[in-house]
């Protein structure tokens, strides 16, 4: 890594390690282009150390180390190969795995090594002494070949807490070998903070070694171990991006570094990157095509969302007094959430969000306020359809709702063939500038028809509605109040290509529900748009 007085200097790693550890995880199968892009998002994040796979294990892999040294130039990280160390009897410099990890030109190597006795006898099926040698031979051999070498110790609290003293002879052996870290494994991650505080602060005592770790998430404190890792002396901390990773998943890198920057006044990462983290975050997400964890700490869109009326009067006055962090520095927002639990400082702020100075109008809040919950009753959500509430809004605020066309009628019909198949059918008849519109679609299901219908009827007269596209539809059967009768809410997130804004519906039933969502999701959409509202 060049010298640069922006970057963080080598008194403490940050190694991200989604690539590898964090690509196990059930779901998630990355190509060699998907490798390729995250590591871009990553090196542009700032990590010090981004470990890239097995070399030689398997073909993407070590496509994906070849490409890398090509095609991306590294501002901040070093590429890491990851490998294991030697077969037990035989010599590192012959080992055709060892040599894979030379071979792919990386100028780190991380080398997993067995560090809970149990495991050396049963797993690697060899002796104690020999599993030392492994050690040494292999990390020895590598720093021979110029490069800088890490050691995980897999299994090393457990096995620390069986044979304590075999595992400390193991961060010796290998921090004598030339190890520039030695990293202490939760593998099973069982472990709790105070446990790991005291075995890395003791390891640290009685070996000198510079000590990392590598925390899974198991018991659900693998962001905790890892910042008791640190107070315990760890100056190297192994984590994925939104905590990808087998199982349950490994140590989240961005609640670490937020916490190591904003907590504990250690910089980590160059400067300015932090508040590039809710982007970064949301950018691999889509990479490995899951949705961003919306209640994630730091980068969630729920992480400073409030929907208590107690909290939004707070907020008012100072919005410290509810948020641990100002959002905007690690590039997230804060969100109100109007709901029914909403009360007059939550209908202000989220007018203030949405454009519209509500405070000097306490009739008009309490009118908004009473309306929410009038309608949250019936079965409405406004915490997750802000374009549907800011229709609500204006229509209270200027006396009528932005209109552009008018409902007439429709219906939507569904064909049970005799051979199988179906045929969803709908036809709508509606007013806009003045013309009566009828026109009809046939889709995939009874919704997709009536979608395409008001597309066809409304297209020739709005254009910019060639460019709407649905990104997101969900339906929730709400409970009924007379036998199997029930109420539909159906949400639906709609994109112009720049942006996204969901829409509410409820009904007697999934396709009325719909329609009501779609109608709301149009008429934002060209109200988005800066179409001149028309009467039907």
């Amino acid at each position: 890594m060049t010298t640069n007085p922006t970057e963080p200097d080598d008194a403490f790693h940050v190694f991200d390690t989604t690539l590898r550890d964090g690509a196990q995880r059930e779901g998630i199968n990355l190509t060699v282009a998907d490798k390729l892009s995250i590591a871009r998002y990553l090196d542009e994040f700032g990590v010090g150390f981004i470990e890239g796979g097995w070399p030689g294990a398997n073909p993407r892999d070590t496509e994906f180390f070849a490409r890398a040294s090509q095609e991306i130039d590294f501002r901040h990280a070093q590429l890491v190969a990851f490998g294991s160390t030697r077969r037990a009897g035989a010599k590192a410099a012959q080992d055709p795995q060892v040599k894979g990890l030379v071979e792919s030109g990386a100028p780190v190597v991380t080398v997993v090594a067995k560090s809970h006795d149990r495991h050396v006898e049963l797993a690697l099926r060899t002796t104690l002494e020999e599993n030392l040698e492994m050690i040494r031979d292999t990390v020895s051999y590598l720093r021979e070949q110029g490069r800088r070498v890490f050691v995980d110790c897999e299994h090393f609290f457990d096995g620390y807490r069986a044979n304590p003293q075999y595992a400390l002879t193991v961060v010796r052996t290998a921090a004598g070998a030339g190890a520039d870290v030695v990293v202490l494994c939760d593998t099973n991650g069982g472990m709790l903070p105070a446990q790991v505080l005291d075995v890395v602060s003791a390891v640290r005592r009685e070996t000198g070694a510079r000590l990392g770790i590598h925390a899974q998430d198991d018991s659900g404190c693998a962001v905790a171990n890892t910042l008791a890792a640190v107070d315990g002396g760890a100056t190297h901390v192994q984590c994925t991006a939104n905590g990808y990773g087998e199982r349950v998943g490994n140590c989240n890198l961005f609640p670490v570094v937020a916490a190591l920057e904003l907590k504990y006044d250690r910089r980590v990462l160059p400067a300015g990157a932090l508040a590039e983290m809710t982007r970064i975050s949301h950018a691999v997400a889509e990479v490995v095509n899951l949705a961003p964890s919306t209640h994630q700490p730091y980068v969630g869109v729920s992480a400073f969302a409030h929907k208590g009326g107690l909290h939004a009067s707070a907020i008012k006055v100072d919005p410290d007094l509810y948020q641990h962090i100002d959002p905007a520095v690690v590039g997230n927002t804060m969100r109100m959430l109007v709901s029914d639990m909403a009360g007059r400082a939550s209908v202000e702020l989220k007018g203030k969000e949405l454009g519209f100075d509500l405070s000097a109008d306490r009739d008009l809040v309490g009118r908004v306020v009473a309306r929410v919950k009038e309608r949250e009753l019936q079965g409405y959500s406004y915490e997750a359809a802000d374009a549907s509430f800011e229709l609500m809004l204006r229509a209270e605020v200027e006396g009528s709702a932005p209109s552009y066309f008018r409902t007439e009628s429709w219906r939507a019909i569904v064909e049970d063939r005799p051979d199988g198949s179906h045929a969803n059918e709908a036809t709508v008849k509606l007013w806009a500038k003045g013309e009566r519109i009828v026109a009809t679609g046939e889709g995939n299901g009874p919704v997709n028809a009536l979608d395409l219908a008001l597309r066809a009827g409304l297209e020739r007269i709005y254009p910019q509605l060639t460019s709407f596209q649905l990104t997101d539809y969900k339906v929730r059967i709400l409970e009924g109040r007379h036998g199997t009768e029930s109420t539909t809410r159906v949400l639906i997130t709609t994109s112009d290509g720049g942006a996204e804004w969901s829409t509410v519906g409820v009904g007697e039933n999934v396709i009325a529900a719909s329609w009501y969502a779609l109608a709301d999701a149009y008429t934002y959409g060209l109200l988005r748009a800066g179409v001149e509202p028309a009467d039907g």
